[in-house]
């Protein structure tokens, strides 16, 4: 079963078949197969049986590769017998796009190459221009860049010489992916801001949103991300416009790419699970399996390691299948990354290990092929070499010189793109170190945010409980002893002393009943659970005013519709809580404020007291676990924490951190 091709590469042949010399205009109305063939049978041998045979061919180049080739080849016997040169080109281009598509690029190549050779020979000046960029559309296929480069340069120059638009249009976006493909993004930048340009000034839809995706891609790869999502999000309304599900599919994964790249995981499941469908819909395995990883990627954000596992595996199995050799490489590194997360440091060590090899490998390919066209450089120049010495028996001696110098100019440039190579890995090897460590520190610090979560989540848990069984068990036995001894007042005698001793009694009971609520209240109030943090930390000033052991001021900005998670919600009140305790222990301050702001998608609180101040440099030697609970809960919210006191100056602590 023959291997499909990857999305990028049918996204390349698709983009250059809109350079193709088509006949699908040869016909005023759609006709099918059987009225094709009909026409067939009656049509005399001429240049418009040439146009009818081709026509008729791209009708099975979806179905039936092999028959559109043998129409195809008629269409090209035919033109040759009728010296009809533009029928010549339209079946070299329709018969190359067929091979494109079944993967043998170097025969597409080949004719390619010759379409060329004929257009100049005959001097048609856009003829030309469209098969330097088919033939542009092979090297690159072939990821043989630099050709492609020179040939399609050629192409757009002419087209930009014949004032021609609309296809400078389609060049130019051909142009950016290519320097995509070079990591030249701010070239690529520049055609694709050409290429949106021309596309919109001719409502060239199709184009255009082909254009805007790319463009996309390019912010994503110079890292501003931000600037990718209203590319993407008209490139996906045009793709659903003209109905290109695979620019469809191709936005959709580079949405979810997006998001991750502005750590919007929350946004990344939707666009992934929408190009996983589209994917399957078109038989597609590269875009399943991309889509895959990225929700596989959402599922590690959201804590659910076991499915992000899951996922990853899908991904790699459906790219080794398919023998995907680059994205495997990705699923690799990427299991590693979970296998470290999950603990499994074997794992780890051996999807990391094939990872590098594979990356190597996947190097030395394209070394390979730049070292390939050097040597077929080499070749030409020498073959030209010799064509020239045999012109001319006086110029022996000469041209003996002119070919030692090219093969030693020639050599000396292979020494010195295999000295660049050796550079380029020892420094690609040095690098993947350095982002190896960087990411196994990443990796350890998101575990370590999981595990303080896990905990905080078992200590609010138990608080919790534990408030409960004080109010309702405790507490509802102190209420009914209460009771029973204000009945067996009213049925006892009792002298002056003792019924003194009896009510006194009665007080301390209703001292630790009160007690106990206050205590069960500290430790998982109601007011944070049923009405959110505002209400709760003015709850807990005012509990502290009535004290009139500290006078306590709570302002807040921006709260009155902020969505606060229930944990964060959580981690912030204890952190009031904890400060205000040291205050009172501590600090000897008469009055502090507290002041919680919201802005946007920050969130800053602000603890400041009137006290004595202390040197910050003790807390670095302090045994006390109340700083450490502080601490780990501001790093749990990922926030900034700063510090600022001074003996006799009163203290302020000053916390930032993101809600999204």
């Amino acid at each position: 079963m023959e291997t499909s091709l990857p999305i990028m590469k049918r996204f390349i042949i698709l983009t250059g078949i809109l350079l193709l010399f088509t006949a699908k205009a040869l016909l005023q109305t759609p006709m099918n197969r059987d009225s094709l063939e009909q026409l067939l049978r009656i049509s005399p041998k001429d240049t418009n049986r040439v146009l009818l045979l081709i026509n008729t061919g791209q009708q099975y180049e979806g179905s039936d590769p092999e028959k559109a080739k043998q129409y195809y080849n008629e269409a090209g016997e035919l033109s040759k017998k009728l010296d009809y040169r533009l029928g010549t080109l339209k079946y070299i281009s329709n018969y190359g796009y067929v091979l494109n598509m079944q993967g043998r690029f170097d025969s597409s190549l080949v004719l390619n190459l010759e379409s060329v050779r004929l257009a100049r020979e005959w001097g048609d000046s856009i003829a030309l221009a469209k098969c330097l960029f088919n033939t542009g559309t092979s090297y690159q296929l072939l990821d043989r860049y630099e050709p492609a480069v020179e040939t399609y340069l050629e192409g757009r120059a002419i087209f930009s010489q014949q004032n021609n638009e609309i296809f400078t249009a389609k060049a130019d976006d051909i142009l950016q992916t290519l320097y995509q493909k070079l990591r030249r993004y701010d070239k690529a930048l520049e055609l694709g801001e050409e290429a949106i340009q021309l596309s919109r000034k001719h409502q060239l839809d199709y184009e255009l949103s082909n254009a805007l995706a790319n463009m996309a891609i390019n912010y994503n790869q110079v890292n501003e991300p931000q600037k990718a999502i209203p590319l993407l999000t008209e490139a996906l309304q045009l793709s659903k416009t003209t109905g290109n599900a695979y620019l469809e599919e191709s936005v959709q994964l580079s949405f979810a790419d997006t998001r991750e790249k502005l750590k919007q995981f929350s946004l990344m499941k939707a666009p992934a699970e929408a190009a996983r469908s589209l994917a399957r819909e078109m038989e597609d395995p590269k875009g399943e399996a991309i889509a895959l990883r990225q929700l596989s990627v959402w599922f590690f954000y959201t804590g659910d390691l076991k499915m992000a596992n899951n996922y990853a595996k899908q991904s790699y199995d459906i790219n080794s299948k398919n023998n995907f050799r680059d994205e495997v490489q990705k699923n690799l590194i990427w299991l590693s990354d979970l296998s470290l997360t999950m603990g499994n440091k074997a794992g780890y060590t051996s999807y990391r290990e094939k990872g590098n090899l594979l990356a190597d490998s996947l190097l030395n390919e394209q070394i390979h092929n730049r070292i390939t066209e050097l040597e077929e450089k080499y070749e030409t120049e020498l073959k030209e070499t010799k064509i020239n010495m045999l012109e001319s028996k006086n110029l022996q001696q000469e041209m003996k010189l002119v070919r030692k110098t090219t093969f030693n100019a020639l050599l000396i440039g292979l020494v010195a793109v295999l000295f660049l190579t050796a550079v380029l890995l020892f420094r690609n090897f040095k690098q993947k170190q350095i982002l190896q460590l960087r990411r196994i520190n990443e990796l350890e610090k998101e575990k370590q945010l999981l595990a303080t979560e896990a905990v905080l989540k078992g200590e609010e848990q138990e608080r919790a409980r534990l408030a409960k069984d004080l109010h309702d068990g405790l507490g509802g036995l102190l209420s009914g002893i209460k009771f029973s001894f204000q009945k067996m007042k009213t049925n006892l005698v009792l002298t002056s002393d003792n019924q003194q001793v009896f009510e006194r009694s009665l007080d301390m009971l209703d001292s630790s009943i009160k007690e106990m609520r206050r205590v069960a209240h500290n430790m998982m109030p109601e007011a944070l659970v049923k009405y959110g943090l505002d209400t709760a930390l003015k709850d807990f000033c005012n509990d502290i005013n009535q004290t009139g052991a500290l006078e306590v001021t709570y302002q807040s900005v921006g709260l009155a519709d902020a969505e606060i998670g229930q944990t964060k919600a959580i981690s912030l009140y204890r952190i009031v809580q904890e400060l205000i305790s040291n205050t009172l222990k501590h600090a000897g301050a008469g009055s502090a404020i507290i002041q919680l702001i919201k802005n946007d998608d920050t969130l800053s609180l602000t603890v400041e007291d009137d006290g004595r101040g202390f040197d910050t440099t003790i807390l670095k030697k302090a045994n006390g676990i109340g700083w450490d609970n502080i601490k780990s809960r501001v790093e749990f919210l990922q926030g900034k924490l700063d510090l600022q006191s001074s003996a006799g100056k009163g203290t302020s602590v000053h916390i930032d951190f993101n809600l999204v």
